[in-house]
């Protein structure tokens, strides 16, 4: 066993296949290859045509405001469910969920008394961080099902959601006009376009390096047996594509913005519910809202 920290709390992971299953072909998928391609990795080929025909019946407004309601909010329940209603979970990490709302709260709060506006920008920022941790998230999921652990790998799957993210928000126009107007109305000090231009420039150069080798650390480690999952690859271009996609070429942003919800939401609401299923069927010490949530 060998101890990794990938950007996160050090855990332990298998060194190497276990010899029982060294000569076993490794399942790919988190499900079956048919639902993993319909929920997480190619969901994108079925919203844009889902959403092509909704603007067609829906303002941009009341295709946001449903997502908002209905996906966004259906998003969240499960944590909260999970967090609060799951006793050892709540055991654990008891001080985190007791404190992180209640700072929360006091944190808005005072922003909206003193009508500060950084907040939002605020908001936006985490709202990119964590779409892009589910899709690193996911990476380092489909790694773990054939056994890829290493350090390299893990960094250049981090740092290639992380540059590509910001890379399409930094290169869209709708996006930089919306975020620099919530930075300068935040008082945020006044940024030359030439800075601007250069910074887009050279986060775009760096994305293309990074790219470049990672693709090469790739097919390294397929050379040397260390084979990391293909289907995160193919995960890794349809939501990189999706979220450029979302930012540059979707006409309006809450479009844009809706579209990557609903994509983020069936990936983590399904994974989420398989989970505590799973947890609700093999631990007998679950019960209450819990196993009623989750029962079949």
């Amino acid at each position: 066993m060998q101890h990794v920290s990938a950007f996160s709390r050090p855990q332990t992971v298998p060194a190497a296949p276990a010899p029982a299953a060294a000569g076993r072909t490794p399942n790919l998928w988190i499900l079956d290859s048919w639902r993993d391609l319909i929920l997480y990795v190619c969901t994108p080929l079925l919203l844009v045509p889902i959403f092509v025909g909704a603007q067609g019946f829906w303002a941009a407004e009341d295709i946001y405001l449903f997502v908002a309601a209905f996906g966004a909010m259906g998003h969240h329940l499960p944590g909260m469910i999970r967090a609060y209603g799951d006793r050892a979970l709540f055991q654990r990490f008891r001080w985190r969920f007791i404190c992180a709302p209640i700072f929360l709260v006091v944190v808005c709060a005072a922003f909206s008394l003193w009508d500060l506006k950084g907040i939002v920008l605020v908001a936006f920022v985490w709202g990119v961080w964590h779409g892009m941790m589910q899709t690193y998230g996911f990476c380092r999921i489909y790694d773990a099902k054939v056994g890829s652990f290493a350090q390299l790998t893990r960094r250049l799957d981090f740092a290639l959601c992380g540059i590509w993210f910001a890379t399409a928000v930094l290169l869209s126009p709708q996006r930089m006009t919306d975020t620099l107007e919530s930075y300068y109305a935040a008082g945020g000090p006044l940024i030359p376009p030439a800075l601007l231009r250069t910074a887009q420039q050279g986060l775009l150069a760096l994305a293309l390096a990074i790219s470049g080798v990672f693709l090469v650390n790739f097919i390294w480690a397929w050379m040397q047996g260390r084979r990391p999952s293909p289907v995160k690859l193919v995960l890794l271009v349809t939501s990189i594509s999706f979220w450029w996609y979302c930012n540059n070429i979707v006409a309006s942003v809450l479009v844009g913005i809706a579209l990557f919800e609903v994509f983020h939401d069936v990936q983590y609401l399904s994974l989420v519910w398989i989970y505590n299923r799973k947890r609700v069927e093999s631990d007998s010490s679950i019960g209450g809202f819990m196993r009623f949530v989750f029962r079949r």
